[in-house]
């Protein structure tokens, strides 16, 4: 959750959905107690105790209030999150190897939350689970016998959390799960499969994932569960908002703010972001890279690309993290190309946001993308996404009017998108008609949440 910690994209969601809901239900968040959010309120107030079960040890409920008044419970058990780290895994990027401990006493937690706790004096109507790390709570629920639905969200398909099967009972994991409509994925325990199984409806974060996920090329050896959901009328595409601080006209990160009447300050950011990166001043068009250096995320055809980009005399500024060889390979780049490339492992907000405002085009060439958000962020700020057709990128970009999209995850075709844009760039009104047309377009999440709110609906009427 972003209010204290961010992994990916998830954290700005699981920060966003809530406050959209709370004109609708009465909304809490349950978050593990990771170093991060423990450090910033020292006088947590303890409202709960949690026993223990099974192998998973007892724990504290902490509550807190944010400053808009969302109430946020927090599982005080520093044995399982008071780590170093991201959520998952340590400094180096290794995943912890307890993480099925970690993340089923989180799982259990909301199930202990849904049967009623008699000294929080508040008990859920519905849990909204997100991806794997939750997952494991829909089962709690149905082994328990708890009367309470629950909706699955699948941010990404491709992380499952599998585990060694000899880890059932020390999960509580009953043995009669361990079998192919249960939780059992090719000889191990899938987090993941065992929520889709049990969760009274699967959502997935555009209506095009929603799709490609019954299907052998994106089903990850589940799309014939997800297909069967399908026929149900159990899996729905429901597509991410943004938050609106994403405003060129208000946002203080920027060196100069503007909007779609007065475009003279993107210029103004693309010069600071030139500066930041160490890159000649030049009247080419600037292509940002802002994202996980992953397969996913096609970052090799990002690479690839560069020369070309370079040779039409673009230049190219990538900020991200991810697998070593691409952050190696991409500082490289930034050797053979000086002043052109430009490149910052890591990632830090408002360089960032400069990015999205100082650019003319962003790169996001993904294999998959089950949503994205940087292709959102980029449209408001008025940088034209170059994109792969797929999922909520295929969902959220207007071909040749907010961007340029492109069928298959190979450099011609990629190539063939950037010339696109390096032609748009050459006509000014061309240019700024589409930009204009980006930053025109909503992705607000009051949508989202009128969407949640009917797949809500239905979950708990079907409860009944």
């Amino acid at each position: 959750m972003s209010d204290f910690i961010k992994a990916g994209g998830l954290g700005d969601v699981s920060a966003a959905l809530p406050r959209s809901l709370r004109s609708l239900y009465d909304v809490r968040v349950l978050i593990p107690g990771y170093r991060q959010v423990v450090s910033e309120h020292p006088d947590l107030e303890i409202v709960a105790r949690l026993d223990a079960a099974h192998g998973l040890p007892a724990c504290e409920l902490g509550r807190v209030i944010s400053a808009d008044g969302l109430i946020i419970y927090v599982i005080v058990c520093p044995d399982l999150y008071d780590r170093e780290g991201s959520p998952y895994g340590d400094q180096s990027g290794t995943d912890f190897l307890d993480n099925d401990l970690r993340f089923a006493r989180l799982g259990l937690a909301a199930a202990q939350i849904a049967a009623g706790i008699g000294d929080l004096g508040w008990k859920a109507d519905l849990l909204h689970l997100n991806d794997w790390p939750s997952a494991l709570a829909s089962a709690y629920l149905a082994w328990g016998g708890t009367p309470c639905p629950s909706v699955l969200t699948i941010h990404n398909l491709a992380y499952q959390g599998l585990f060694d099967r000899n880890r059932l009972p020390t999960l509580g994991v009953p043995d009669s799960a361990f079998q192919i409509e249960g939780v059992e994925f090719h000889g191990k325990m899938s987090f993941l499969k065992a929520g889709i199984v049990y969760a009274s409806h699967v959502t997935t974060v555009s209506e095009t994932y929603a799709h490609e996920i019954t299907t052998p090329e994106f089903g990850c050896g589940l799309d014939g569960l997800l297909r069967r959901c399908e026929r149900e009328g159990r899996l729905t595409g429901i597509l991410n908002g943004i938050d609106e601080t994403w405003d060129p006209r208000t946002d203080a990160h920027l060196e100069s703010p503007f909007g779609t009447n007065d475009l003279k300050g993107k210029q103004s950011n693309a010069d600071e972001v030139r500066r930041d990166f160490g890159l000649a001043v030049s009247r080419g068009p600037l292509f940002a890279v802002v994202s996980r250096l992953v397969h996913q995320k096609g970052v090799d055809l990002t690479i690839e690309s560069t020369e070309t980009i370079v040779r039409q005399g673009g230049q190219v500024v990538v900020t991200g993290r991810g697998e070593d060889r691409f952050e190696s390979e991409l500082e490289t780049l930034s050797r053979r190309y000086p002043g052109q490339v430009g490149v910052r492992i890591g990632f830090e907000e408002g360089t960032a946001r400069r990015m999205f405002a100082g650019s003319d085009f962003l790169l996001m060439p993904s294999r998959f993308e089950p949503c994205g958000l940087s292709q959102m962020y980029a449209q408001r700020f008025g940088s034209l996404p170059i994109a792969r057709e797929t999922g909520g990128l295929a969902d959220t970009i207007e071909d040749g009017v907010t961007g340029f999209l492109f069928k298959d995850a190979s450099l011609a075709a990629m190539l063939g998108a950037i010339y696109r844009a390096v032609d748009a760039y050459g006509s000014r009104r061309k240019l700024n008609s589409m930009r204009k047309a980006a930053m025109g377009r909503s992705f607000a999440w009051t949508r989202s949440a009128a969407g949640y709110a009917g797949v809500y609906d239905r979950a708990t009427a079907s409860a009944v």
